[in-house]
């Protein structure tokens, strides 16, 4: 696939304010066929209670619409929220997704939480795992899956029409780029990601994953190549990787983990599954102490 501008996709996104996430519905409005990007099961963690608003509302948009879904497609293993794609494909089909190094996650993390030996740590639990430049279609559009590791290992960019899914790879350029200090993480490979993302057209629309509104101002989830090349606060052009190193690496020094980094990874690791029930019937996450 070369990078013409095939199709325009119609593209819904849906921000939830608890994690500052964006998860989209992205379809061809020929065919109708369509996927779900990055998805959020709502969680309380001080209750440590799901619930699915956010996700009916997703599923409420589909059929309104007369969508028929195909895909659940993760950017890559978010720590920051729980993903609700196992709910919405029970509800709707389709198949989940994700990057293939999203067994570099698992191992690390099952690790770090010391999982029982049975967890596998191949990606199996999802339906299936992208390649770097493997192409794919929903309906007519025409998409390709973009390794773009730097924020973790596993980060994919689906290039979808002309629209791009970077996830936590770049954000608004009022707010740069995405941190690299969790396992895995590197500040060298995420400018890497990124150049590579700045070779596509100019015109190419980038969708991001979060957006932590800097100053107060409304949501924002919609940019530009063009864009990002001329005003990220982090990496505009004419930036260079060890000068932007040492930005990110300086700026995520002083960063909190994120309120939810251990339920979302231990569940969206295993494609959004809980960890199996014990014998009283209750699944349980695990709390590693002095590990992250």
């Amino acid at each position: 696939m070369n990078n013409e501008v095939t199709c325009k996709p119609d593209v819904k996104g849906f921000f939830d304010p608890g994690t500052f996430t964006i998860s989209y519905v992205v379809s061809d409005p020929d065919t109708r066929r369509a996927a779900i990007v990055d998805s959020v099961l709502d969680y309380d963690p001080k209750a440590a209670r799901t619930s699915t608003q956010s996700a009916d509302a997703i599923i409420a948009h589909i059929k309104e619409n007369g969508l028929v879904h195909e895909w659940h497609l993760e950017t890559h293993a978010h720590a920051d929220h729980l993903s609700a794609a196992p709910y919405l494909k029970e509800k709707l089909g389709g198949r989940i997704a994700i990057g293939e190094n999203i067994a570099i996650v698992q191992r690390t993390f099952k690790k770090i939480l010391n999982l029982e030996p049975a967890f596998a740590t191949n990606g199996s639990q999802f339906d299936h795992l992208f390649k770097d430049g493997e192409a794919f279609r929903i309906g007519k559009l025409e998409a390709r899956a973009i390794h773009t590791p730097g924020h973790t290992p596993a980060c994919l960019t689906y290039l979808i029409g002309d629209a791009a899914f970077v996830g936590d790879t770049l954000f608004m350029p009022d707010s740069g780029t995405g941190r690299c200090d969790f396992p895995g993480g590197d500040a060298h490979m995420l400018y890497r990601s990124i150049r590579k993302l700045f070779a596509l057209p100019a015109q190419t629309r980038l969708y991001i994953c979060h957006d932590y509104q800097p100053g107060g101002r409304a949501p924002l989830w919609q940019t530009t190549v063009a864009e990002e090349r001329e005003k990220n606060i982090h990496v505009h052009d004419g930036v260079r990787e060890e000068e932007f190193v040492a930005t990110r690496n300086a700026r995520d020094e002083t960063l909190d983990m994120p309120l939810l980094i251990l339920p979302a990874v231990q569940i969206n690791m295993r494609a959004g599954q809980f960890p199996r029930s014990e014998d009283n019937g209750v699944s349980y996450l695990k709390i590693p102490l002095n590990q992250l």
